[in-house]
């Protein structure tokens, strides 16, 4: 396996540890999701100013410096875990995955849209659906988004789906998509990302009809009612 680069991708919720990319990306998330949940005045800004990156590349947005969590990728680019490349696509696959994070969990003050082990993006997807039938323009959608050419076009298309799962309280496994990201740039990645997106979407659980997002999201495990519980992190959230 290329150095700095994540285990292969799996789909659904049966999920392999995360890389460094999806660690690091872990890591700030759950930090900035405690925050919001809390109604902290910084993590609310934070994810105000980090909404403003969404579909532009790493780097590019001054006022994000800081807040996107890369700094144990630094860290492990001067130990030279990390080469120049390999760090160029882990900050491009974090930038991409924490600003369409702060996109999702915007007006959700009760409940994670970050969750860590928790549903890849076509499973996630495919809870859209109301019942066992594929809403086809939905499916579009994420077609669309899986024939993108570059990272920032695949992030500004994931950006359409993203709205629909805030919508519907669906949340996503972040660390699962940042690692996934950093893949799709590596020779062969978006082909073997495609691959396990749409095993996802084939292979997710319908919800019965007529209880879709409220099974996926709202009512989630630990999220009874749409309330937060105190302390509602599963062990790996703790995971340095």
């Amino acid at each position: 396996m290329t150095a700095g680069l994540p285990a292969p991708v799996t789909f659904g919720t049966r999920q392999t540890p995360l890389g460094p990319v999806g660690t690091a990306v872990h890591q700030r998330i759950t930090w900035l999701q405690r925050g919001y949940l809390d109604d902290r005045s910084d993590a609310v800004g934070a994810l105000a100013r980090l909404r403003r990156g969404i579909g532009r590349p790493s780097g590019e947005t001054a006022d994000l410096w800081g807040l996107i969590g890369t700094e144990p990728l630094y860290e492990q680019y001067e130990r030279r875990e990390l080469t120049e490349d390999a760090l160029q696509q882990a900050e491009e696959a974090a930038h991409a995955a924490v600003t369409l994070w702060s996109l999702h969990q915007q007006s959700h003050h009760a409940a994670r849209m970050h969750r860590r082990p928790g549903l890849e993006l076509g499973a996630a997807v495919r809870c859209l659906a109301p019942g066992a039938e594929i809403d086809e323009p939905t499916r579009k959608r994420f077609v669309r988004a899986g024939a993108a050419a570059t990272p920032v076009v695949l992030a500004g298309r994931l950006r359409e789906l993203v709205l629909l799962l805030r919508r519907e309280a669906i949340a996503l496994d972040y660390g699962l998509l940042a690692d996934q990201l950093q893949t799709w740039q590596s020779p062969g990645g978006p082909q073997s990302v495609r691959r396990s997106w749409g095993r996802s979407y084939l292979a997710a659980p319908r919800p019965a009809s007529g209880s879709g997002s409220a099974t996926a999201g709202r009512n989630a495990p630990g999220d009874s009612d749409g309330t937060q519980d105190p302390d509602m992190t599963t062990p790996e959230d703790h995971t340095p």
